[in-house]
């Protein structure tokens, strides 16, 4: 008697579970992927206040600049260029340091809204870090350390006298 040779049918995969494993991957990368939220830029903005009288300011307290759409920065109405716009305005806030709260010296910063805003940035940082440096040069020379390791109280003088005044202006045309 000759037996008849069955087939060979091969393995077989089960696929009644593929959804699930499909769904577990599903929730697994939905679950730590980190997702890139824009936060701004942290700045605080002065309480609105109506009838409030405006006093003029003086030419020696101002420090214009102003940003075009070329991508130049004009400081005073010179162009400059941006890594020199720290060290300029630390001179300026040095030169005011001893002086009461409503001489200091005020930043003001004006681009066109055509102006390419990583241009508005870099500018902005050099205004914040010229303050910040100014803050640290203070606070070693007065406690040893940096700024940022101060406690509150050590903070409050040398806030006081490196008063963080910007002036985000209006954009408007500025000349090529």
């Amino acid at each position: 008697m000759l037996m008849k040779k069955k087939k060979d049918r091969g393995a077989d995969i089960e696929a009644g579970s593929m959804a699930d494993i499909t769904f577990l991957l599903l929730l697994f990368f939905l679950v730590t992927t980190t997702i890139d939220v824009d936060t701004g830029i942290g700045m605080t903005l002065p309480e609105y206040q109506e009838d409030v009288e405006v006093a003029p300011i003086s030419k020696d307290r101002m420090a214009a600049i102003m940003v075009n759409e070329a991508g130049q920065v004009l400081l005073g109405g010179e162009i400059i260029a941006i890594p020199q716009i720290k060290d300029n305005l630390k001179e300026r806030i040095k030169s005011k340091l001893d002086l009461p709260a409503n001489k200091k010296l005020i930043v003001s910063i004006k681009a066109e809204r055509t102006t390419n805003y990583n241009m508005y940035i870099q500018t902005l940082d050099q205004v914040k870090g010229a303050y910040q440096e100014m803050k640290d040069e203070l606070s070693r020379g007065i406690y040893g350390k940096e700024y940022r390791e101060l406690s509150p109280d050590e903070q409050g003088p040398i806030k006081d006298k490196v008063r963080e005044t910007i002036s985000i202006a209006e954009p408007e045309k500025v000349g090529n």
